[in-house]
């Protein structure tokens, strides 16, 4: 139903992008026809890209067909928000046609004659003037003109952004019940890599370099590592092995490791074998300075319908609610259940921040943090960007993020 809905709101962004860049900007002819193909070929590869990641087939689709999905949304955006202006300008330049014909009437244009008057039978000479431009056409090409310079100009700036450097962005988080001798333990903290046909090995090697350079205590990996199976992408998360913390690196799965074609199930195994431990629904305690904390992953979601969904009974039941509890979950909406059992902190990835702004807002729908420190039900959530991207190599608004988050006893325990 959902790929369905998609698929309709495909069509009708491309029915709209016809009729405002292709109907109103040219006359009936070859150009509209020549134009039409060009959109519903673009139609096409849309549908073809995201069948062909799905299915495994066609990667080479992916750079193409990508860009234009966010060249299409912020066409649309734009277009939309210029109806209102446009349509003031169609009624005030309708208003002046008017008026200018009510002022003047056509007058004959004079034409030279020779002397003595034409030759017999001659025809008098007309002066050809060119049409002008019609009030449909100018603004219609005008409106395409702004959306189409902005669309492209958003689109740059977005793939500069999602394939540089990501953020380091530093972040200190006070649990009350935290024991101050674990004050300072820090996390380093990164969720939706997203390995796949737009990433390379150079994509995991540098996001690698800046964790270790960060020195972390802990490093959490929040989800959506991969868009494919080991076959396809193990050479890329090859460099995980290099990972460097104190107490270790820990992942839990994200919605995207159960759309892979053998499940979260070889990843698990593949990443073990790498030096990252998978929590899988379990807790294991970080003993640091003479204390502990719990540290606690549960299963995305996405896995209750493969029957490998979150179990925060298993993960949390029967601990030492005295010490301070800290859980990886991927979608921040967990946390209503994280609340439950007593948890101090959430970490968690999935909404890329949005990724694409405005979408920022659509997520907010979904989840209860798009991304950053909040409190929901008792419980602090601290929400990463994620330091790659799905579906467009496109960040706009909301750059990938590496998080180095520090822990901090209450004020009173120093």
């Amino acid at each position: 139903m959902v790929v369905l809905l998609f698929f309709l709101a495909v069509l009708a962004a491309h029915y709209y992008l016809w009729r405002r860049l292709v109907r109103s900007t040219t006359g009936p002819g070859r150009l509209r026809t020549a134009l039409t193909y060009v959109l519903a070929g673009l139609l096409l590869l849309v549908v073809a890209t995201f069948l062909g990641m799905r299915l495994g087939w066609g990667e080479w689709l992916a750079w193409p067909g990508y860009l234009w999905v966010a060249l299409m949304f912020y066409l649309v955006v734009i277009l939309a928000v210029l109806e209102v202006p446009r349509a003031v300008a169609s009624a005030l330049l309708s208003r002046s046609e008017r008026a200018s014909r009510r002022r003047s009437a056509p007058e004959p244009r004079p034409v030279a004659v020779p002397v003595g008057g034409p030759p017999a039978g001659a025809e008098e000479p007309v002066e050809s003037v060119p049409a002008p431009m019609s009030r449909r056409l100018f603004l219609g090409r005008t409106t395409a003109a702004v959306a189409g310079a902005g669309a492209l100009g958003t689109v740059g700036y977005g793939v500069s952004s999602a394939l540089g450097d990501p953020v380091i962005e530093r972040v200190a988080v006070r649990l009350p019940r935290l024991d101050a001798r674990l004050g300072g333990l820090r996390f380093a903290v990164v969720s939706d890599i997203h390995l796949g046909p737009l990433t390379g090995r150079g994509h995991t090697e540098r996001i690698v370099r800046m964790i270790n350079g960060l020195e972390a205590d802990v490093v959490a990996i929040v989800g959506d590592l991969v868009d494919g199976s080991v076959a396809r992408l193990g050479a890329l998360a090859r460099p995980l092995k290099d990972l460097e913390s104190r107490y270790g690196a820990y992942f839990v799965t994200g919605n995207h490791e159960y759309y892979t074609q053998n499940g979260p199930g070889e990843w698990i195994e593949e990443l073990g074998e790498l030096g990252v431990r998978s929590l899988r629904n379990e807790r294991v305690e970080i003993r640091h300075g003479g204390a502990v904390l719990d540290l606690a992953g549960v299963n995305d979601v996405n896995g209750a319908t493969a029957g490998d969904g979150p179990d925060f009974a298993k993960a949390l039941g029967g601990r030492d609610r005295g010490r301070s509890t800290v859980l990886l979950a991927h979608q921040p909406v967990q946390v209503e259940q994280a609340a439950a059992h007593g948890v101090d902190l959430q970490l968690s990835g999935h909404t890329h921040g949005g990724q694409i702004a405005p979408f920022n807002l659509v997520v907010g729908l979904q989840q209860p943090v798009v991304s950053g420190l909040a409190t929901v039900e008792g419980v602090q959530v601290y929400v990463t960007r994620g330091a790659g991207f799905w579906g467009p190599p496109v960040r706009v608004g909301a750059p990938p993020e590496i998080t180095l988050l520090e822990l901090r006893a209450p004020a009173s325990s120093g």
